[in-house]
């Protein structure tokens, strides 16, 4: 049996906005003047990789785009705005986690982040306090699915693969943890973390 939980973030502990669950960039328009399909087009699509796997930095990157797409936004209030947005916290999946450690199963955080929202989900929504870690994409050099992310991991959190257990929303996720050694469950939120964990852990 697994002894480790390697919970994914966005889609499984965090899902959409706080109160109602949409998409963050649900009234970017009408919040901020900034058009999400633009911000789509000029950012995520063409910049997000090399954020996401550590090799540029999100401030950064992100002033240079709102330069020439949307001058009078600042980096820093839309980062700000966005993760305000994105952080509505599953909080069945966080009682289920509570409960796994309070049985001595260790849990961490394995998901692709930059360092910027990494911090902001460990300190600032304070999921440091319920998880024993995070592992992230752009610490790993490196996002889910590649292989190189996972045995990263497993060498960040000290387990052998067959140790860790990984849920996950997104299915070559899964496909890519259980290629690696990984057990590996995918969430499609029809059942709750604690069944997924007795089945798998207890």
């Amino acid at each position: 049996m697994a002894k480790c939980l390697m919970l994914d973030v966005d889609g499984v502990l965090v899902d959409g906005r706080p109160g109602d669950g949409l998409r963050w960039d649900t009234d970017l328009l009408k919040d901020l003047g900034l058009n999400p399909n633009l911000l789509a087009e000029e950012f995520f699509k063409t910049e997000w990789t090399g954020i996401v796997e550590g090799r540029t930095e999100l401030l950064p990157v992100l002033e240079a785009v709102l330069k020439r797409v949307a001058p009078t936004i600042k980096a820093r209030d839309l980062i700000d705005y966005w993760f305000r947005e994105d952080s509505g916290i599953v909080e069945t999946t966080v009682a289920d986690v509570r409960d796994a450690r309070s049985k001595g199963i260790s849990v961490y955080l394995a998901t692709n982040q930059d360092h910027m929202r990494a911090i902001y989900l460990m300190q600032t929504m304070e999921l440091g306090n319920e998880v024993d870690g995070i592992v992230y994409s752009a610490k790993a050099g490196c996002r889910k699915p590649k292989p190189e992310f996972f045995d990263f991991a497993a060498q960040e959190v000290g387990r052998q693969p067959g140790d860790l257990l990984l849920v996950d929303d997104t299915l070559p996720n899964v496909e890519a943890a259980r290629s690696a050694g990984w057990k590996a469950v995918h969430w499609d939120g029809t059942e709750r973390l604690s069944a997924i964990l007795h089945r798998s852990l207890y």
